[in-house]
């Protein structure tokens, strides 16, 4: 499937001017001339993006959505800056071609990177491919988020990208706050896993460049072989502890096979598919990362569900605005009671009151 065949005409709410665009991006980037056609792509629930064609090369936006946004949400600039400075190291990244914060454009701050065909899989069940094939998608895929956390970010110009200590319990104060900022009904598990988190947090800190979001989905992967050729979607991305990454890229094992945006693997038969198992894929991280085993792997996994409730509320509130980027937001926020439900289940597991 090409990037093509992943858009749509513009939804409502998300027109551009795209006479103004065009005009403004063939003054500053040669590949892009006057008569560039711009579509929207169908997915993105956060920050709109659109498909750019000039003289058969492709190209991709990425910008803020309309309306009123919450404090340090659809940062695009960000995005840009990782991508950036991630480009020539073992993370593969798309190039970065343009950032622009000048609102008068097109409404919003935006970036234009290059476009990457190849392969975006939303099944992480891998119906097309052989056990062989799968057991190699899931090999690129930890092997990819454990180059990006052994990545010096200190070298690569990201110093000042992100706090280095003191992560969690920061993510904990920010996403309860975006929880609360986006409330539109009672959710009883939101609120005691909130407790729970603020109560319990781990001892051990680290720091890497934590990508926030790191899935099969959010990344480009060959055509043909199982490799990855960029990873995407860089919203959430900072400096600090790299287990939550890695906790949220382990969710699938602990949601049901219809949990939309994660994908679930639960109750899968591994050895038959060809599937890690978590047990065999948080190995596999270990050993690239050099770790001997991880502590407090029930919080992480209770942290990633809580905040992955509250951006799925904040989707839901923005469908009530009408600006969110998806159609189906509406649909997709309110699952936003069950991700949390799945995440006291995970801190009751965990034994600690």
């Amino acid at each position: 499937m090409s990037l093509r065949d992943e858009t749509t005409e513009m939804r409502a709410g998300h027109a551009l001017d795209v006479a103004r665009l065009v005009d403004y991006l063939a003054c500053q980037v040669p590949e892009i001339r006057r008569g560039a056609v711009v579509r929207q792509f169908r997915g993105g629930q956060s920050n709109p993006t659109f498909l750019i064609e000039s003289d058969g090369r492709l190209f991709v936006l990425r910008k803020k959505p309309p309306g009123a946004l919450l404090p340090s949400a659809h940062q695009v600039e960000r995005e840009y800056q990782v991508m950036r400075a991630l480009a020539g190291t073992g993370v593969p990244v798309p190039r970065m071609i343009l950032l622009c914060e000048d609102a008068s454009v097109i409404g919003t701050a935006f970036y234009v990177m290059e476009g990457i065909e190849g392969r975006v899989i939303r099944d992480l069940t891998l119906p097309e491919l052989s056990p062989a094939e799968r057991a190699a998608t899931y090999r690129a895929m930890v092997e990819t988020l454990a180059a990006l956390h052994m990545v010096d970010w200190r070298a690569v110009g990201l110093e000042g990208f992100g706090k280095p200590s003191g992560y969690v319990a920061r993510q904990v104060v920010r996403w309860s706050k975006q929880y609360e900022a986006s409330r539109t009904h009672d959710i009883p598990a939101m609120d005691n896993v909130m407790g729970w988190l603020a109560r319990h947090m781990p001892r051990d800190d680290e720091a890497a460049i934590a990508h926030g979001d790191f899935r099969l989905e959010n990344m480009i992967l060959h055509p043909h072989q199982p490799r990855v050729l960029a990873v995407l979607d860089w919203e959430l991305a900072t400096i600090g502890h790299p287990l939550p990454d890695l906790a949220y890229n382990c969710l699938p094992y602990h949601v049901p096979a219809n949990f939309p945006g994660i994908g679930g693997l639960k109750d899968m038969d591994f050895a038959a598919t060809g599937i890690p198992s978590e047990a065999d894929y948080v190995a596999a991280y270990c050993a690239r990362t050099g770790r001997a085993a991880i502590a407090d792997w029930d919080y992480y996994l209770a942290f990633s569900l809580f905040r992955t409730a509250a951006i799925l509320q904040g989707v839901h509130a923005r469908a009530l605005q009408k600006t969110a980027s998806n159609a189906n937001a509406l649909a997709v926020g309110k699952l936003a009671t069950e991700a949390a439900e799945i995440a006291w289940q995970c801190a009751l597991k965990d034994g600690r009151p």
